[in-house]
Order: C-alpha cells, then structure tokens, then sequence
C-alpha cells in the first residue's frame, strides 16, 4: 500500500500575483560545507556582533539589516496573443480589433550586497518587467538595471546608481541549525521594513515550486517567521545579521502566512550572484545522473542494507558521472565528505561548482563503499565557462534566418525562426517553438544581426510581429531592460 502525501498549496511572496503550487513534505538535513566561489568585495568592512549563546535580543540584528533591504517595484506590459489570419478563429469570434498592450504593476523586495548598489531580489518579482525601481529604506528612488537572471534558482541581480549604501554581508547558511532563531525583513502588503522573527523549521525543502524550470534547484530553508505576498526577495538572516536567506515562497490555502516560509539558503545565492558578475550568467555544473528519494521501498526492491544516500537510476552516456565510472543503480552518499540524503541536498552540493571542477563521491555500490573523482560539464557536455551573447541572452532562444521555401509558404519577405526556447522572455511572453519572428517595433526582421541591432537601441516594451509554420499570424509584446 502507498504511503498517502499530504500536499499544501505554495505561493510566491510577492505582491504582483500569486502562484499557487503544491509542497509533499519530506523532511531532510544538509551538512556543513563551505561555498566554493565565495562573493567578496575588496575594500568593504564588515560588523561583527557575537550574541550571547542564549540572547534572544533582536534589535541589533534588526536595526543592522533594515536600512539594506528595499522596496522593489516593476512595471511590465502585458502579453498578448492576436490570432490574426485564421479563418477558423475569425468565424467563431468574428474579426478583432487591435488592442494596445496594458501596462500591469507588482512589487516585492530586494537586498543590497555591496556600498555601489548590487541588489538581489527574485527573479519572479522583476521577470517580464519593462521597468524596475527601487525605493531605499531611507525613501530614496531610483531606476534599476537588470544584471543577470538565474530561473533555476528564481534569482535575479540587479544594479543602481549610487555609493555608499548600507549592505548584508552572506553569511554561511550551512551553519544554520533547526530551532536557530532567524528574522525576515521586507515589504509584505507594501508594509516597508517590516521585521518579524521565526525559528528554521527545516532545511533542503524541495517543494516544486519551480519544476517548470530548466535544471530546477531547489534547497529551501523552511522558516515560521512571517512572510506574507511582497516579501519575496527580502533578507532571512540570523542575530549576527547576516545574510543567510532570500525569502522566497509560502505555503497557505489562503494566499496569506500560516506557518510555513521558504528561503533560498545564502550559499546557492552567493554562487548565482558570483557568477553573474563574473561570467553574465551561471555556470551551472552538470553531474549527468538521473536521480530519485531511496526510500525503504526501493531498498528492499535492489536489495540496498542501508537507507542512506540519494538513488542513480540512470546515467547520460558520456556524460560526467560516466566518464567517472558511476552506473545506474549505484546510490551517492557524499559529494566531497558531505553526506546527500536527498536529491535536494545532492543537487545543492552540485551547484556550489563550475564546469571542469572536480568533486570527490562516495557511492554505494551492491553494498560496498567506492570513491569516484569526478569531472563536472557545463549544459553542452564539455568543459568551457560558457558565455553568452548578453544582447540575446535574456530572450531564452535560438535563432535561425529562414529558406526562400518558407517565405514562399507563408507569403513573407523575411523573418528569423525561433527553434529553440528556454526560459527567458519570449516563453514568458507566451512565444512558442517555430514562431517566426518578422517585425520588432515595426521594424524589419532580415537576419540575427537585425534582431541584436532592435534590442539594443530598445528600452521597456517590445511589439513583436511574426507567423507560425500552419499561417496563423500572432502579435507578443515582451519587456526589455
């Protein structure tokens, strides 16, 4: 008989609109382990406060956080799909009428890392946005800079124009016991630096909030500080105010807090933002293993003696793991001497490293330890830091210029072809596989080097025009910062 889950419903922190999702509890611990890219800023000086082992005095770390945390606001123009051109459509419907894209509204909050304004928020309180502000604790203003996005950990960077700003320094969030009091700072209902205070209730949640998501990592810190729709990308730290969380998610029936908060825990964050200001976008390190929970069901079907370790079932050929030696049907116990119970712990371990970086594992093979050295890939399967063009980057695409037989088919003079997406803001904007591109702000679209050309002289919205492979015309409107 099948164990019964109990599922709650999850949903984003933020003020713009609310995601409702699913969580299935399973309770795990991660172990301490150092970041391998830590984020330091030369120049910059550090407080330091060592509490009494039994102080549960809030105000210095209260007072010390708030002025870092700001109010993010996003404006976005809303998407629209015209389904011009289709006789089937137009019968039914009857003929429509062009209709201006609508300007929409959200807000949420953000941290500042450093004195000269870099800021991390989430990604899901600035995605699509055309504009982006940021109202400092002090009622300062300004316009934000999108740096870099990271969907697989719903992070995003961003970046004002100013000095010596008050910031949070990271601190290391495997150090973080259950029971340890933490506080959460942001603006929940447009409540500007509100500070409430929890304990962590639990960490390395994977709750699927992000299993849409390419290469989705998920290790949230669960908290029972109160975080209500607008404290998404706002500051979980503990009583040294540290940075060791951005909070990002709740679980309620009601769209409001009751008891349960996610956190991305500060380790994964300090990596993204590293990696966005080094490179302009992550560098993600790939094992090459598909993996599931060993659970005592599965033990018993492969005879595996003990429950411990995260279960390999299948292994890309020619990938890391295989070239290393791993096999289906082996289980990982650590990932260099930190012990993985779960496949949220094994993919936390993984993302702290790059391409061509090296990781010791200890696998339980037909109940006997073995130690494998392996070398990790980047997304193609080889070795390289990957760059990508900045200019294209954020649309999640790639291109390809059209035959003289397509434009022949559809009756155009030339458009370029979307043949792959990822996420980015043409899947946001409801853009599918196959659409082709042919005007950008009415301009035309010959060639990729037309497509680069509109996107940088292009600020807030984006009127894109274009036709799928069967005829059917369709107008998007996308935000571009």
């Amino acid at each position: 008989m099948k164990a019964q889950k109990v599922i709650l419903p999850v949903i984003y922190a933020t003020l713009g609109g609310l995601l409702a999702i699913f969580l299935s509890h399973k309770i795990t611990n991660t172990n301490e382990y150092e970041s391998v890219t830590p984020y330091n800023v030369p120049g910059q000086v550090t407080r330091v406060f060592v509490p009494d082992s039994s102080s549960t005095d809030f105000t210095w770390a209260s007072e010390h956080a708030v002025d870092a945390v700001v109010h993010v606001t996003t404006e976005f123009t809303q998407s629209i799909d015209y389904s011009f051109g289709n006789p089937l459509f137009d019968f039914f419907f009857g003929p429509h009428e062009y209709m201006p894209p609508q300007k929409v509204q959200s807000s949420g909050s953000g941290v500042i890392l450093t004195h000269d304004g870099f800021i991390v928020t989430n990604n899901h309180v600035i995605e699509k946005a055309d504009e982006i502000t940021v109202v400092l604790n002090d009622k300062r203003k300004f316009t934000a800079k999108l740096v870099g996005t990271d969907p697989s950990t719903d992070i995003a960077l961003l970046k004002i124009d100013a000095t010596d700003l008050p910031f949070l320094s990271f601190g290391n969030s495997d150090d973080i016991k259950i029971g340890e009091w933490v506080l959460a700072i942001g603006n929940p209902f447009n409540l500007t630096s509100t500070v409430t205070a929890g304990i962590v209730s639990a960490k390395a949640r994977n709750i699927n909030i992000l299993s849409g998501r390419e290469f989705a990592i998920e290790s949230f810190i669960q908290t029972d500080a109160a975080v209500n729709p607008g404290n998404s990308g706002g500051a979980l730290i503990n009583l040294k105010g540290e940075l060791i969380g951005i909070n990002t998610a709740i679980a309620s029936r009601t769209g409001s807090f009751t008891g349960y908060a996610f956190a991305i825990p500060s380790t994964i964050v300090k990596k993204v933002v590293t990696d966005i200001i080094e490179f302009g976008e992550v560098q993600r390190a790939i094992l090459g293993v598909r993996i599931q929970e060993l659970t005592a069901e599965l033990a018993k079907e492969k005879g595996i003696k003990e429950i411990k370790g995260v279960y390999v079932f299948d292994v890309e050929k020619g990938g890391a793991a295989d070239a290393a030696g791993i096999k289906p049907g082996d289980v990982i116990l650590s990932v260099n001497g930190v012990d993985v119970n779960s496949t949220s712990q094994l993919q936390e371990q993984i993302s702290r490293y790059r391409p061509n970086q090296q990781v010791d594992l200890v696998v339980n093979r037909d109940n006997s330890k073995k130690r494998f050295n392996v070398t990790l890939r980047n997304l193609k399967g080889g070795l390289d830091i990957v760059k990508t063009d900045n200019t294209l980057s954020s649309l999640g695409a790639e291109f390809k210029e059209i035959t003289d037989k397509q434009k022949s088919e559809l009756g155009i003079n030339y458009g370029i072809q979307v043949v792959e997406l990822y996420d980015g803001k043409l899947k946001d904007g409801g853009i599918k596989k196959g659409y082709i591109i042919t005007r950008m702000n009415r301009t035309p679209i010959h060639s990729i080097d037309d497509l680069k050309r509109v996107l940088s002289i292009s600020s807030g919205g984006i009127l894109i025009e274009g036709v799928y492979p069967n005829g059917v015309v369709a107008y998007y409107a996308i935000g571009v910062n």
